[in-house]
C-alpha cells in the first residue's frame, strides 16, 4: 500500500509532531500543579530528559505516546507501509526507554511512566482516579511503575 501523501507533505506532517509540550503532557502538568506539586520540565542533565522532575520526591515522570513508544493498547497500530522501518524504529525507542529508566534508577530516581491511553482514548482512567494514583505514588516513595 502506498502513502496517501506526497513525500513533501509527509515530511511536513512528521516535522510537526512535537517531542515536548504535547497535549497529554500539558494536561498532566496543569493538574499536578493545581494539586500542589512543583516540578521541573525536561531536565536536560538527566537521562532521557524526563517530562517532569520532582526533586522533593526523588521522582521523574514520563508521559509516553502510545504510538511512538509502541504501547500494547488500542491507540497503537503498526503502519501498513514501511513495516520493517517502523518495527526497527519503535523497538529502538522501547530499548532506549528501558536504558534511560535503568540509568535513572541507578542514580536513585523513581520513574513513573504515564501512557497516553491513561489520559485519553476509550480506556482512559477518570481524571480524579488517575491523579489520585499519581499523587499517592509520589508521596508513598514506592518503586518505579507504569500507568496503566
Amino acid at each position: 500500500m502506498t502513502d496517501v501523501h506526497s513525500s513533501d507533505i509527509r515530511r511536513k506532517n512528521m516535522q510537526a509532531i512535537k517531542a515536548q509540550n504535547t497535549k497529554p503532557e500539558l494536561w498532566l502538568r496543569r493538574h499536578l500543579h493545581a494539586a500542589g506539586f512543583r516540578y521541573r520540565v525536561n531536565a536536560k542533565e538527566l537521562p532521557g530528559k524526563p517530562d517532569l522532575v520532582l526533586p522533593k520526591y526523588k521522582a521523574v515522570i514520563f508521559v509516553h505516546g502510545c504510538f511512538w513508544h509502541a504501547h500494547d493498547c488500542h491507540l497503537f497500530k503498526l503502519p501498513a507501509t514501511r513495516t520493517d522501518f517502523w518495527k526497527a524504529k519503535l523497538n529502538g525507542n522501547k530499548n532506549r526507554d528501558q536504558r534511560q529508566k535503568a540509568l535513572l534508577e541507578k542514580q536513585g530516581w523513581r520513574v513513573l511512566t504515564v501512557w497516553e491511553c491513561a489520559i485519553k482514548g476509550k480506556t482512559r482512567i477518570p481524571e480524579t482516579e488517575l491523579l489520585k494514583h499519581i499523587s499517592s505514588w509520589l508521596k508513598a516513595n514506592t518503586p518505579s511503575r507504569s500507568i496503566p
